[in-house]
């Protein structure tokens, strides 16, 4: 029988491109390393005061509260168009393609995209970033891991070796065996 998975909590706004490739390497390694991947959609400009960014990271934030399963292809569908296509991500417009691209019903993006400005998505968004200021956060990516009663901070998307010695597991590089097989 195998032990139970770790945490790992992942800050990150899809407006930081490191937040990106922190992102592809955890989702890579989640499943080698027996690890909980927990995504939390941060707001950078809470963080670092400038940001264009506001309304997407409501939009992954429901789509967290409503559609979990849903939070990591909608989160690559964003990053993909601001960072490899060079496309808005601030338009409501773009936010729905990014979210049909990513698989949701155009109904159901809309429904989420509706509920952006509500209370309830505001807070979650900046509770959710008041965590990662807690954490000691002064930009994205963060990584915490949640380690027999013991919590560490990592900063950036360099520090995956360490957080491989950290989680006693093995680094194989950006794009481990297992993963460089199936693309």
């Amino acid at each position: 029988m195998g032990l139970e998975p770790r945490t790992l909590e992942l800050f990150y706004d899809v407006l930081s491109p490191y937040s990106w490739l922190a992102f592809e390497v955890l989702c890579r390694y989640k499943n080698i390393w027996n690890v909980n991947l927990q995504l939390q959609p941060t707001l950078i400009g809470g963080i670092m005061r400038d940001s264009g960014s506001l309304t997407a990271m409501r939009f992954l934030t429901v789509v967290k509260m409503e559609h979990p399963r849903m939070l990591e292809k909608v989160s690559r569908e964003l990053w993909m168009r601001i960072w490899s296509r060079d496309e808005d991500i601030t338009e409501p417009a773009s936010i729905l393609a990014a979210a049909e691209k990513a698989g949701m019903s155009m109904g159901q993006a809309q429904e989420l995209l509706e509920r952006v400005s509500t209370p309830q998505v505001k807070n979650k968004l900046k509770e959710t970033t008041d965590t990662a200021c807690k954490y000691g956060a002064f930009g994205l990516p963060i990584t915490v891991t949640h380690l027999d009663d013991e919590t560490h901070m990592l900063f950036g998307s360099d520090r995956m070796e360490l957080l491989a010695y950290l989680l006693g597991e093995k680094w194989m590089g950006p794009v481990p065996p297992a993963v460089n097989a199936r693309l």
